[in-house]
């Protein structure tokens, strides 16, 4: 048994490498490939069956799938865009989970409310990956880009709270109130949102202290676990605990993370998403052939394609009618009044005179926040959600890895659970199949403008030239500066400041001979300012005058920098 165990993994993680190297080859979507070959591998003579309960989906897939998200995202992208992505990943999500629930239940009484409602919530999250993979190849714009990210991940999270409130009307003796479920989706929200921040917060501060990549991966591992469970004991939920976990994790990461743990973590998590996402695209399909064979038992073909189409329908209906309010939001906005409210606001802070330096610090937090609006117009009037944009987002609403997951998590045993479990998956199949192949051609018939290599480049030299200069302002010149009490050699001084301080400060990756008997001072110093261009890069971040891109290229220079400087 053992070794016929090891036989189905060995096989399974070919055909995902497979699938991907045929889907980057093709342009067809992974997730169809992998469903087809797993429906094929169920046929095959002296095929097991595979029976994988919703306890280890819940607890053993979902969370490090939306870890590995989570840890990745932007937080500056996610703050730009939080309110057109809370509209669609919360607001739309129980909307739709509700208007589905209540059609579905009108229309197929057999399916009772409950789970009408969870095959609702089921449905109800987008998945990012394959919009955001056609969309860098055909030039979707980074911000559309950065909303089907930040909505996939917090709609995963918002729609397996309704899941789970929904499961629990299902296993309910009494009716389902509707009042009942949202006081315990508020309960759920509220208590992941502290729990997943404690837990992210600590594992970054043990994370920090320790020097160990092994260590630090095995934490990595943990994490999404660490925050789970603890938020499932108290009935909050576990899997938006295991989001804020991550986005945590991520913000305080890139400054607190050596540039080795980050760059450990960051190829440690993207192939621990691929082979789970991949896995439960194989599984699907390889056990869909079972879960006909069961839905035939409890519905008909004729009454399962119409749930099918009726799902369908309502879920691009309603995402449409979604985007029609932020888009017109949007169009109304004049932004001149904001700038004219920040023009006030600063001739206020220029009027005040602080007394002490208390005072002083809260002015200057003051400026911040004031750059910081300033930085969010200029970023709204330079990359804007055209109607173009918002009809990209609209047509990327497939469905993928979290709807084909959570359905499996519905109990066994429930009344009509394989009809909901099929319903879910072939609308998930639908939407990949129609909107994943049709989205390059949409994209490319918007004509998006793209952004030039020069200026790109243009925005990276201006960024990396302005953390330089803060960092030599912070650190003061290298005359005063000494180490370990002492004055630095006044030739190492001369050599620093001509020729290898620049250097460090322009990025430039071959760094001039060292004598070995000034090796070590030359390092420390260089580190300093290292450390210097770091503290500068996140106060920079924080405002958010460039793109995301131009924070990654940056932040990728410096850790390559910290890299060679630790191997020096």
């Amino acid at each position: 048994m053992e070794h016929q165990v090891l036989l189905i993994v060995g096989a399974a993680l070919a055909i995902m490498i497979a699938a991907s190297v045929f889907s980057r080859r093709t342009g067809v979507a992974a997730p169809l490939l992998l469903v087809g070959l797993g429906i094929g591998a169920s046929y095959l003579p002296g095929a097991p069956e595979i029976e994988i309960g919703p306890e280890l989906i819940l607890a053993g897939v979902l969370p490090p799938l939306l870890y590995s998200s989570a840890v990745n995202l932007p937080v500056i992208d996610f703050r730009r865009n939080f309110r057109l992505i809370s509209w669609l990943s919360v607001v739309m999500v129980i909307v739709s989970a509700v208007v589905i629930g209540a059609v579905v239940h009108w229309l197929f009484p057999a399916i009772s409310f409950p789970l009408a409602v969870a095959l609702g919530a089921v449905v109800s999250p987008t998945d990012a990956v394959a919009a955001t993979a056609i969309g860098r190849r055909v030039g979707l714009p980074p911000r559309v880009m950065a909303v089907l990210e930040g909505e996939s991940l917090v709609n995963d999270a918002s729609a397996l709270v309704v899941l789970r409130t929904a499961v629990a009307g299902i296993a309910a003796t009494s009716s389902f109130s509707l009042g009942r479920t949202a006081l315990e989706f508020g309960w759920a929200v509220l208590g992941a949102l502290v729990i997943g921040g404690v837990v992210g917060w600590l594992t970054v501060l043990l994370r920090q202290r320790l020097d160990d990549p092994v260590l630090n991966t095995t934490i990595s591992f943990a994490v999404p676990f660490i925050a789970y469970f603890p938020a499932e004991e108290l009935n909050a939920s576990g899997v938006l605990a295991v989001v804020v976990a991550g986005l945590v994790t991520g913000a305080l990461g890139s400054r607190r993370f050596s540039a080795r743990d980050r760059q450990n973590q960051a190829t440690t998590w993207t192939t621990f998403n691929f082979i789970l996402e991949s896995g439960v695209f194989l599984a699907m399909g390889y056990q869909l052939p079972a879960l006909v064979d069961a839905a035939r038992g409890e519905t008909t073909a004729g009454e399962l394609t119409g749930l099918v189409l009726v799902v369908f329908a309502l879920l691009v209906l309603l995402r449409f009618i979604g985007l029609a309010g932020p888009a017109l939001r949007d169009r109304e906005e004049n932004k001149e009044e904001v700038r004219t409210r920040l023009d006030q606001f600063e001739e206020k802070l220029d009027s005040l005179t602080p007394a002490d330096d208390r005072e002083d610090a809260r002015i200057t937090s003051a400026r911040r926040r004031l750059a910081r609006g300033r930085a969010d117009i200029d970023f709204e009037e330079r990359e804007p959600i055209t109607r173009r944009g918002f009809l990209i987002i609209g047509w990327a609403g497939m469905r993928g890895v979290v709807t084909v997951a959570a359905a499996h998590t519905i109990p066994v045993g429930t009344s009509h659970r394989a009809t909901v479990v099929l319903a879910a998956f072939l609308v998930a199949l639908i939407t990949l199949v129609l909107f994943g192949l049709t989205l390059p051609a949409v994209i490319r018939r918007m004509r998006f403008p793209g952004e030039s290599s020069a200026d790109r480049h243009d925005a990276f030299r201006a960024l990396l030239r302005q953390v330089g200069e803060d960092a030599i302002d912070n650190l003061g010149p290298l005359e005063s500066q000494t180490i370990d009490g002492e004055p630095i050699d006044p030739q190492l001084v001369t050599k620093l400041k001509d020729r290898i301080l620049p250097r460090v400060l322009a990025g430039v990756r071959d760094a001039p001979s060292i004598r070995p008997d000034v090796m070590e001072q030359t390092v420390i110093l260089q580190l300093r300012y290292l450390e210097a261009m770091r503290d500068a890069l996140s106060a920079e971040r924080g405002i958010g005058a460039y793109s995301s891109h131009t924070y990654r290229k940056v932040e990728a220079m410096l850790d390559d920098m910290e890299k060679r400087l630790d191997a020096s």
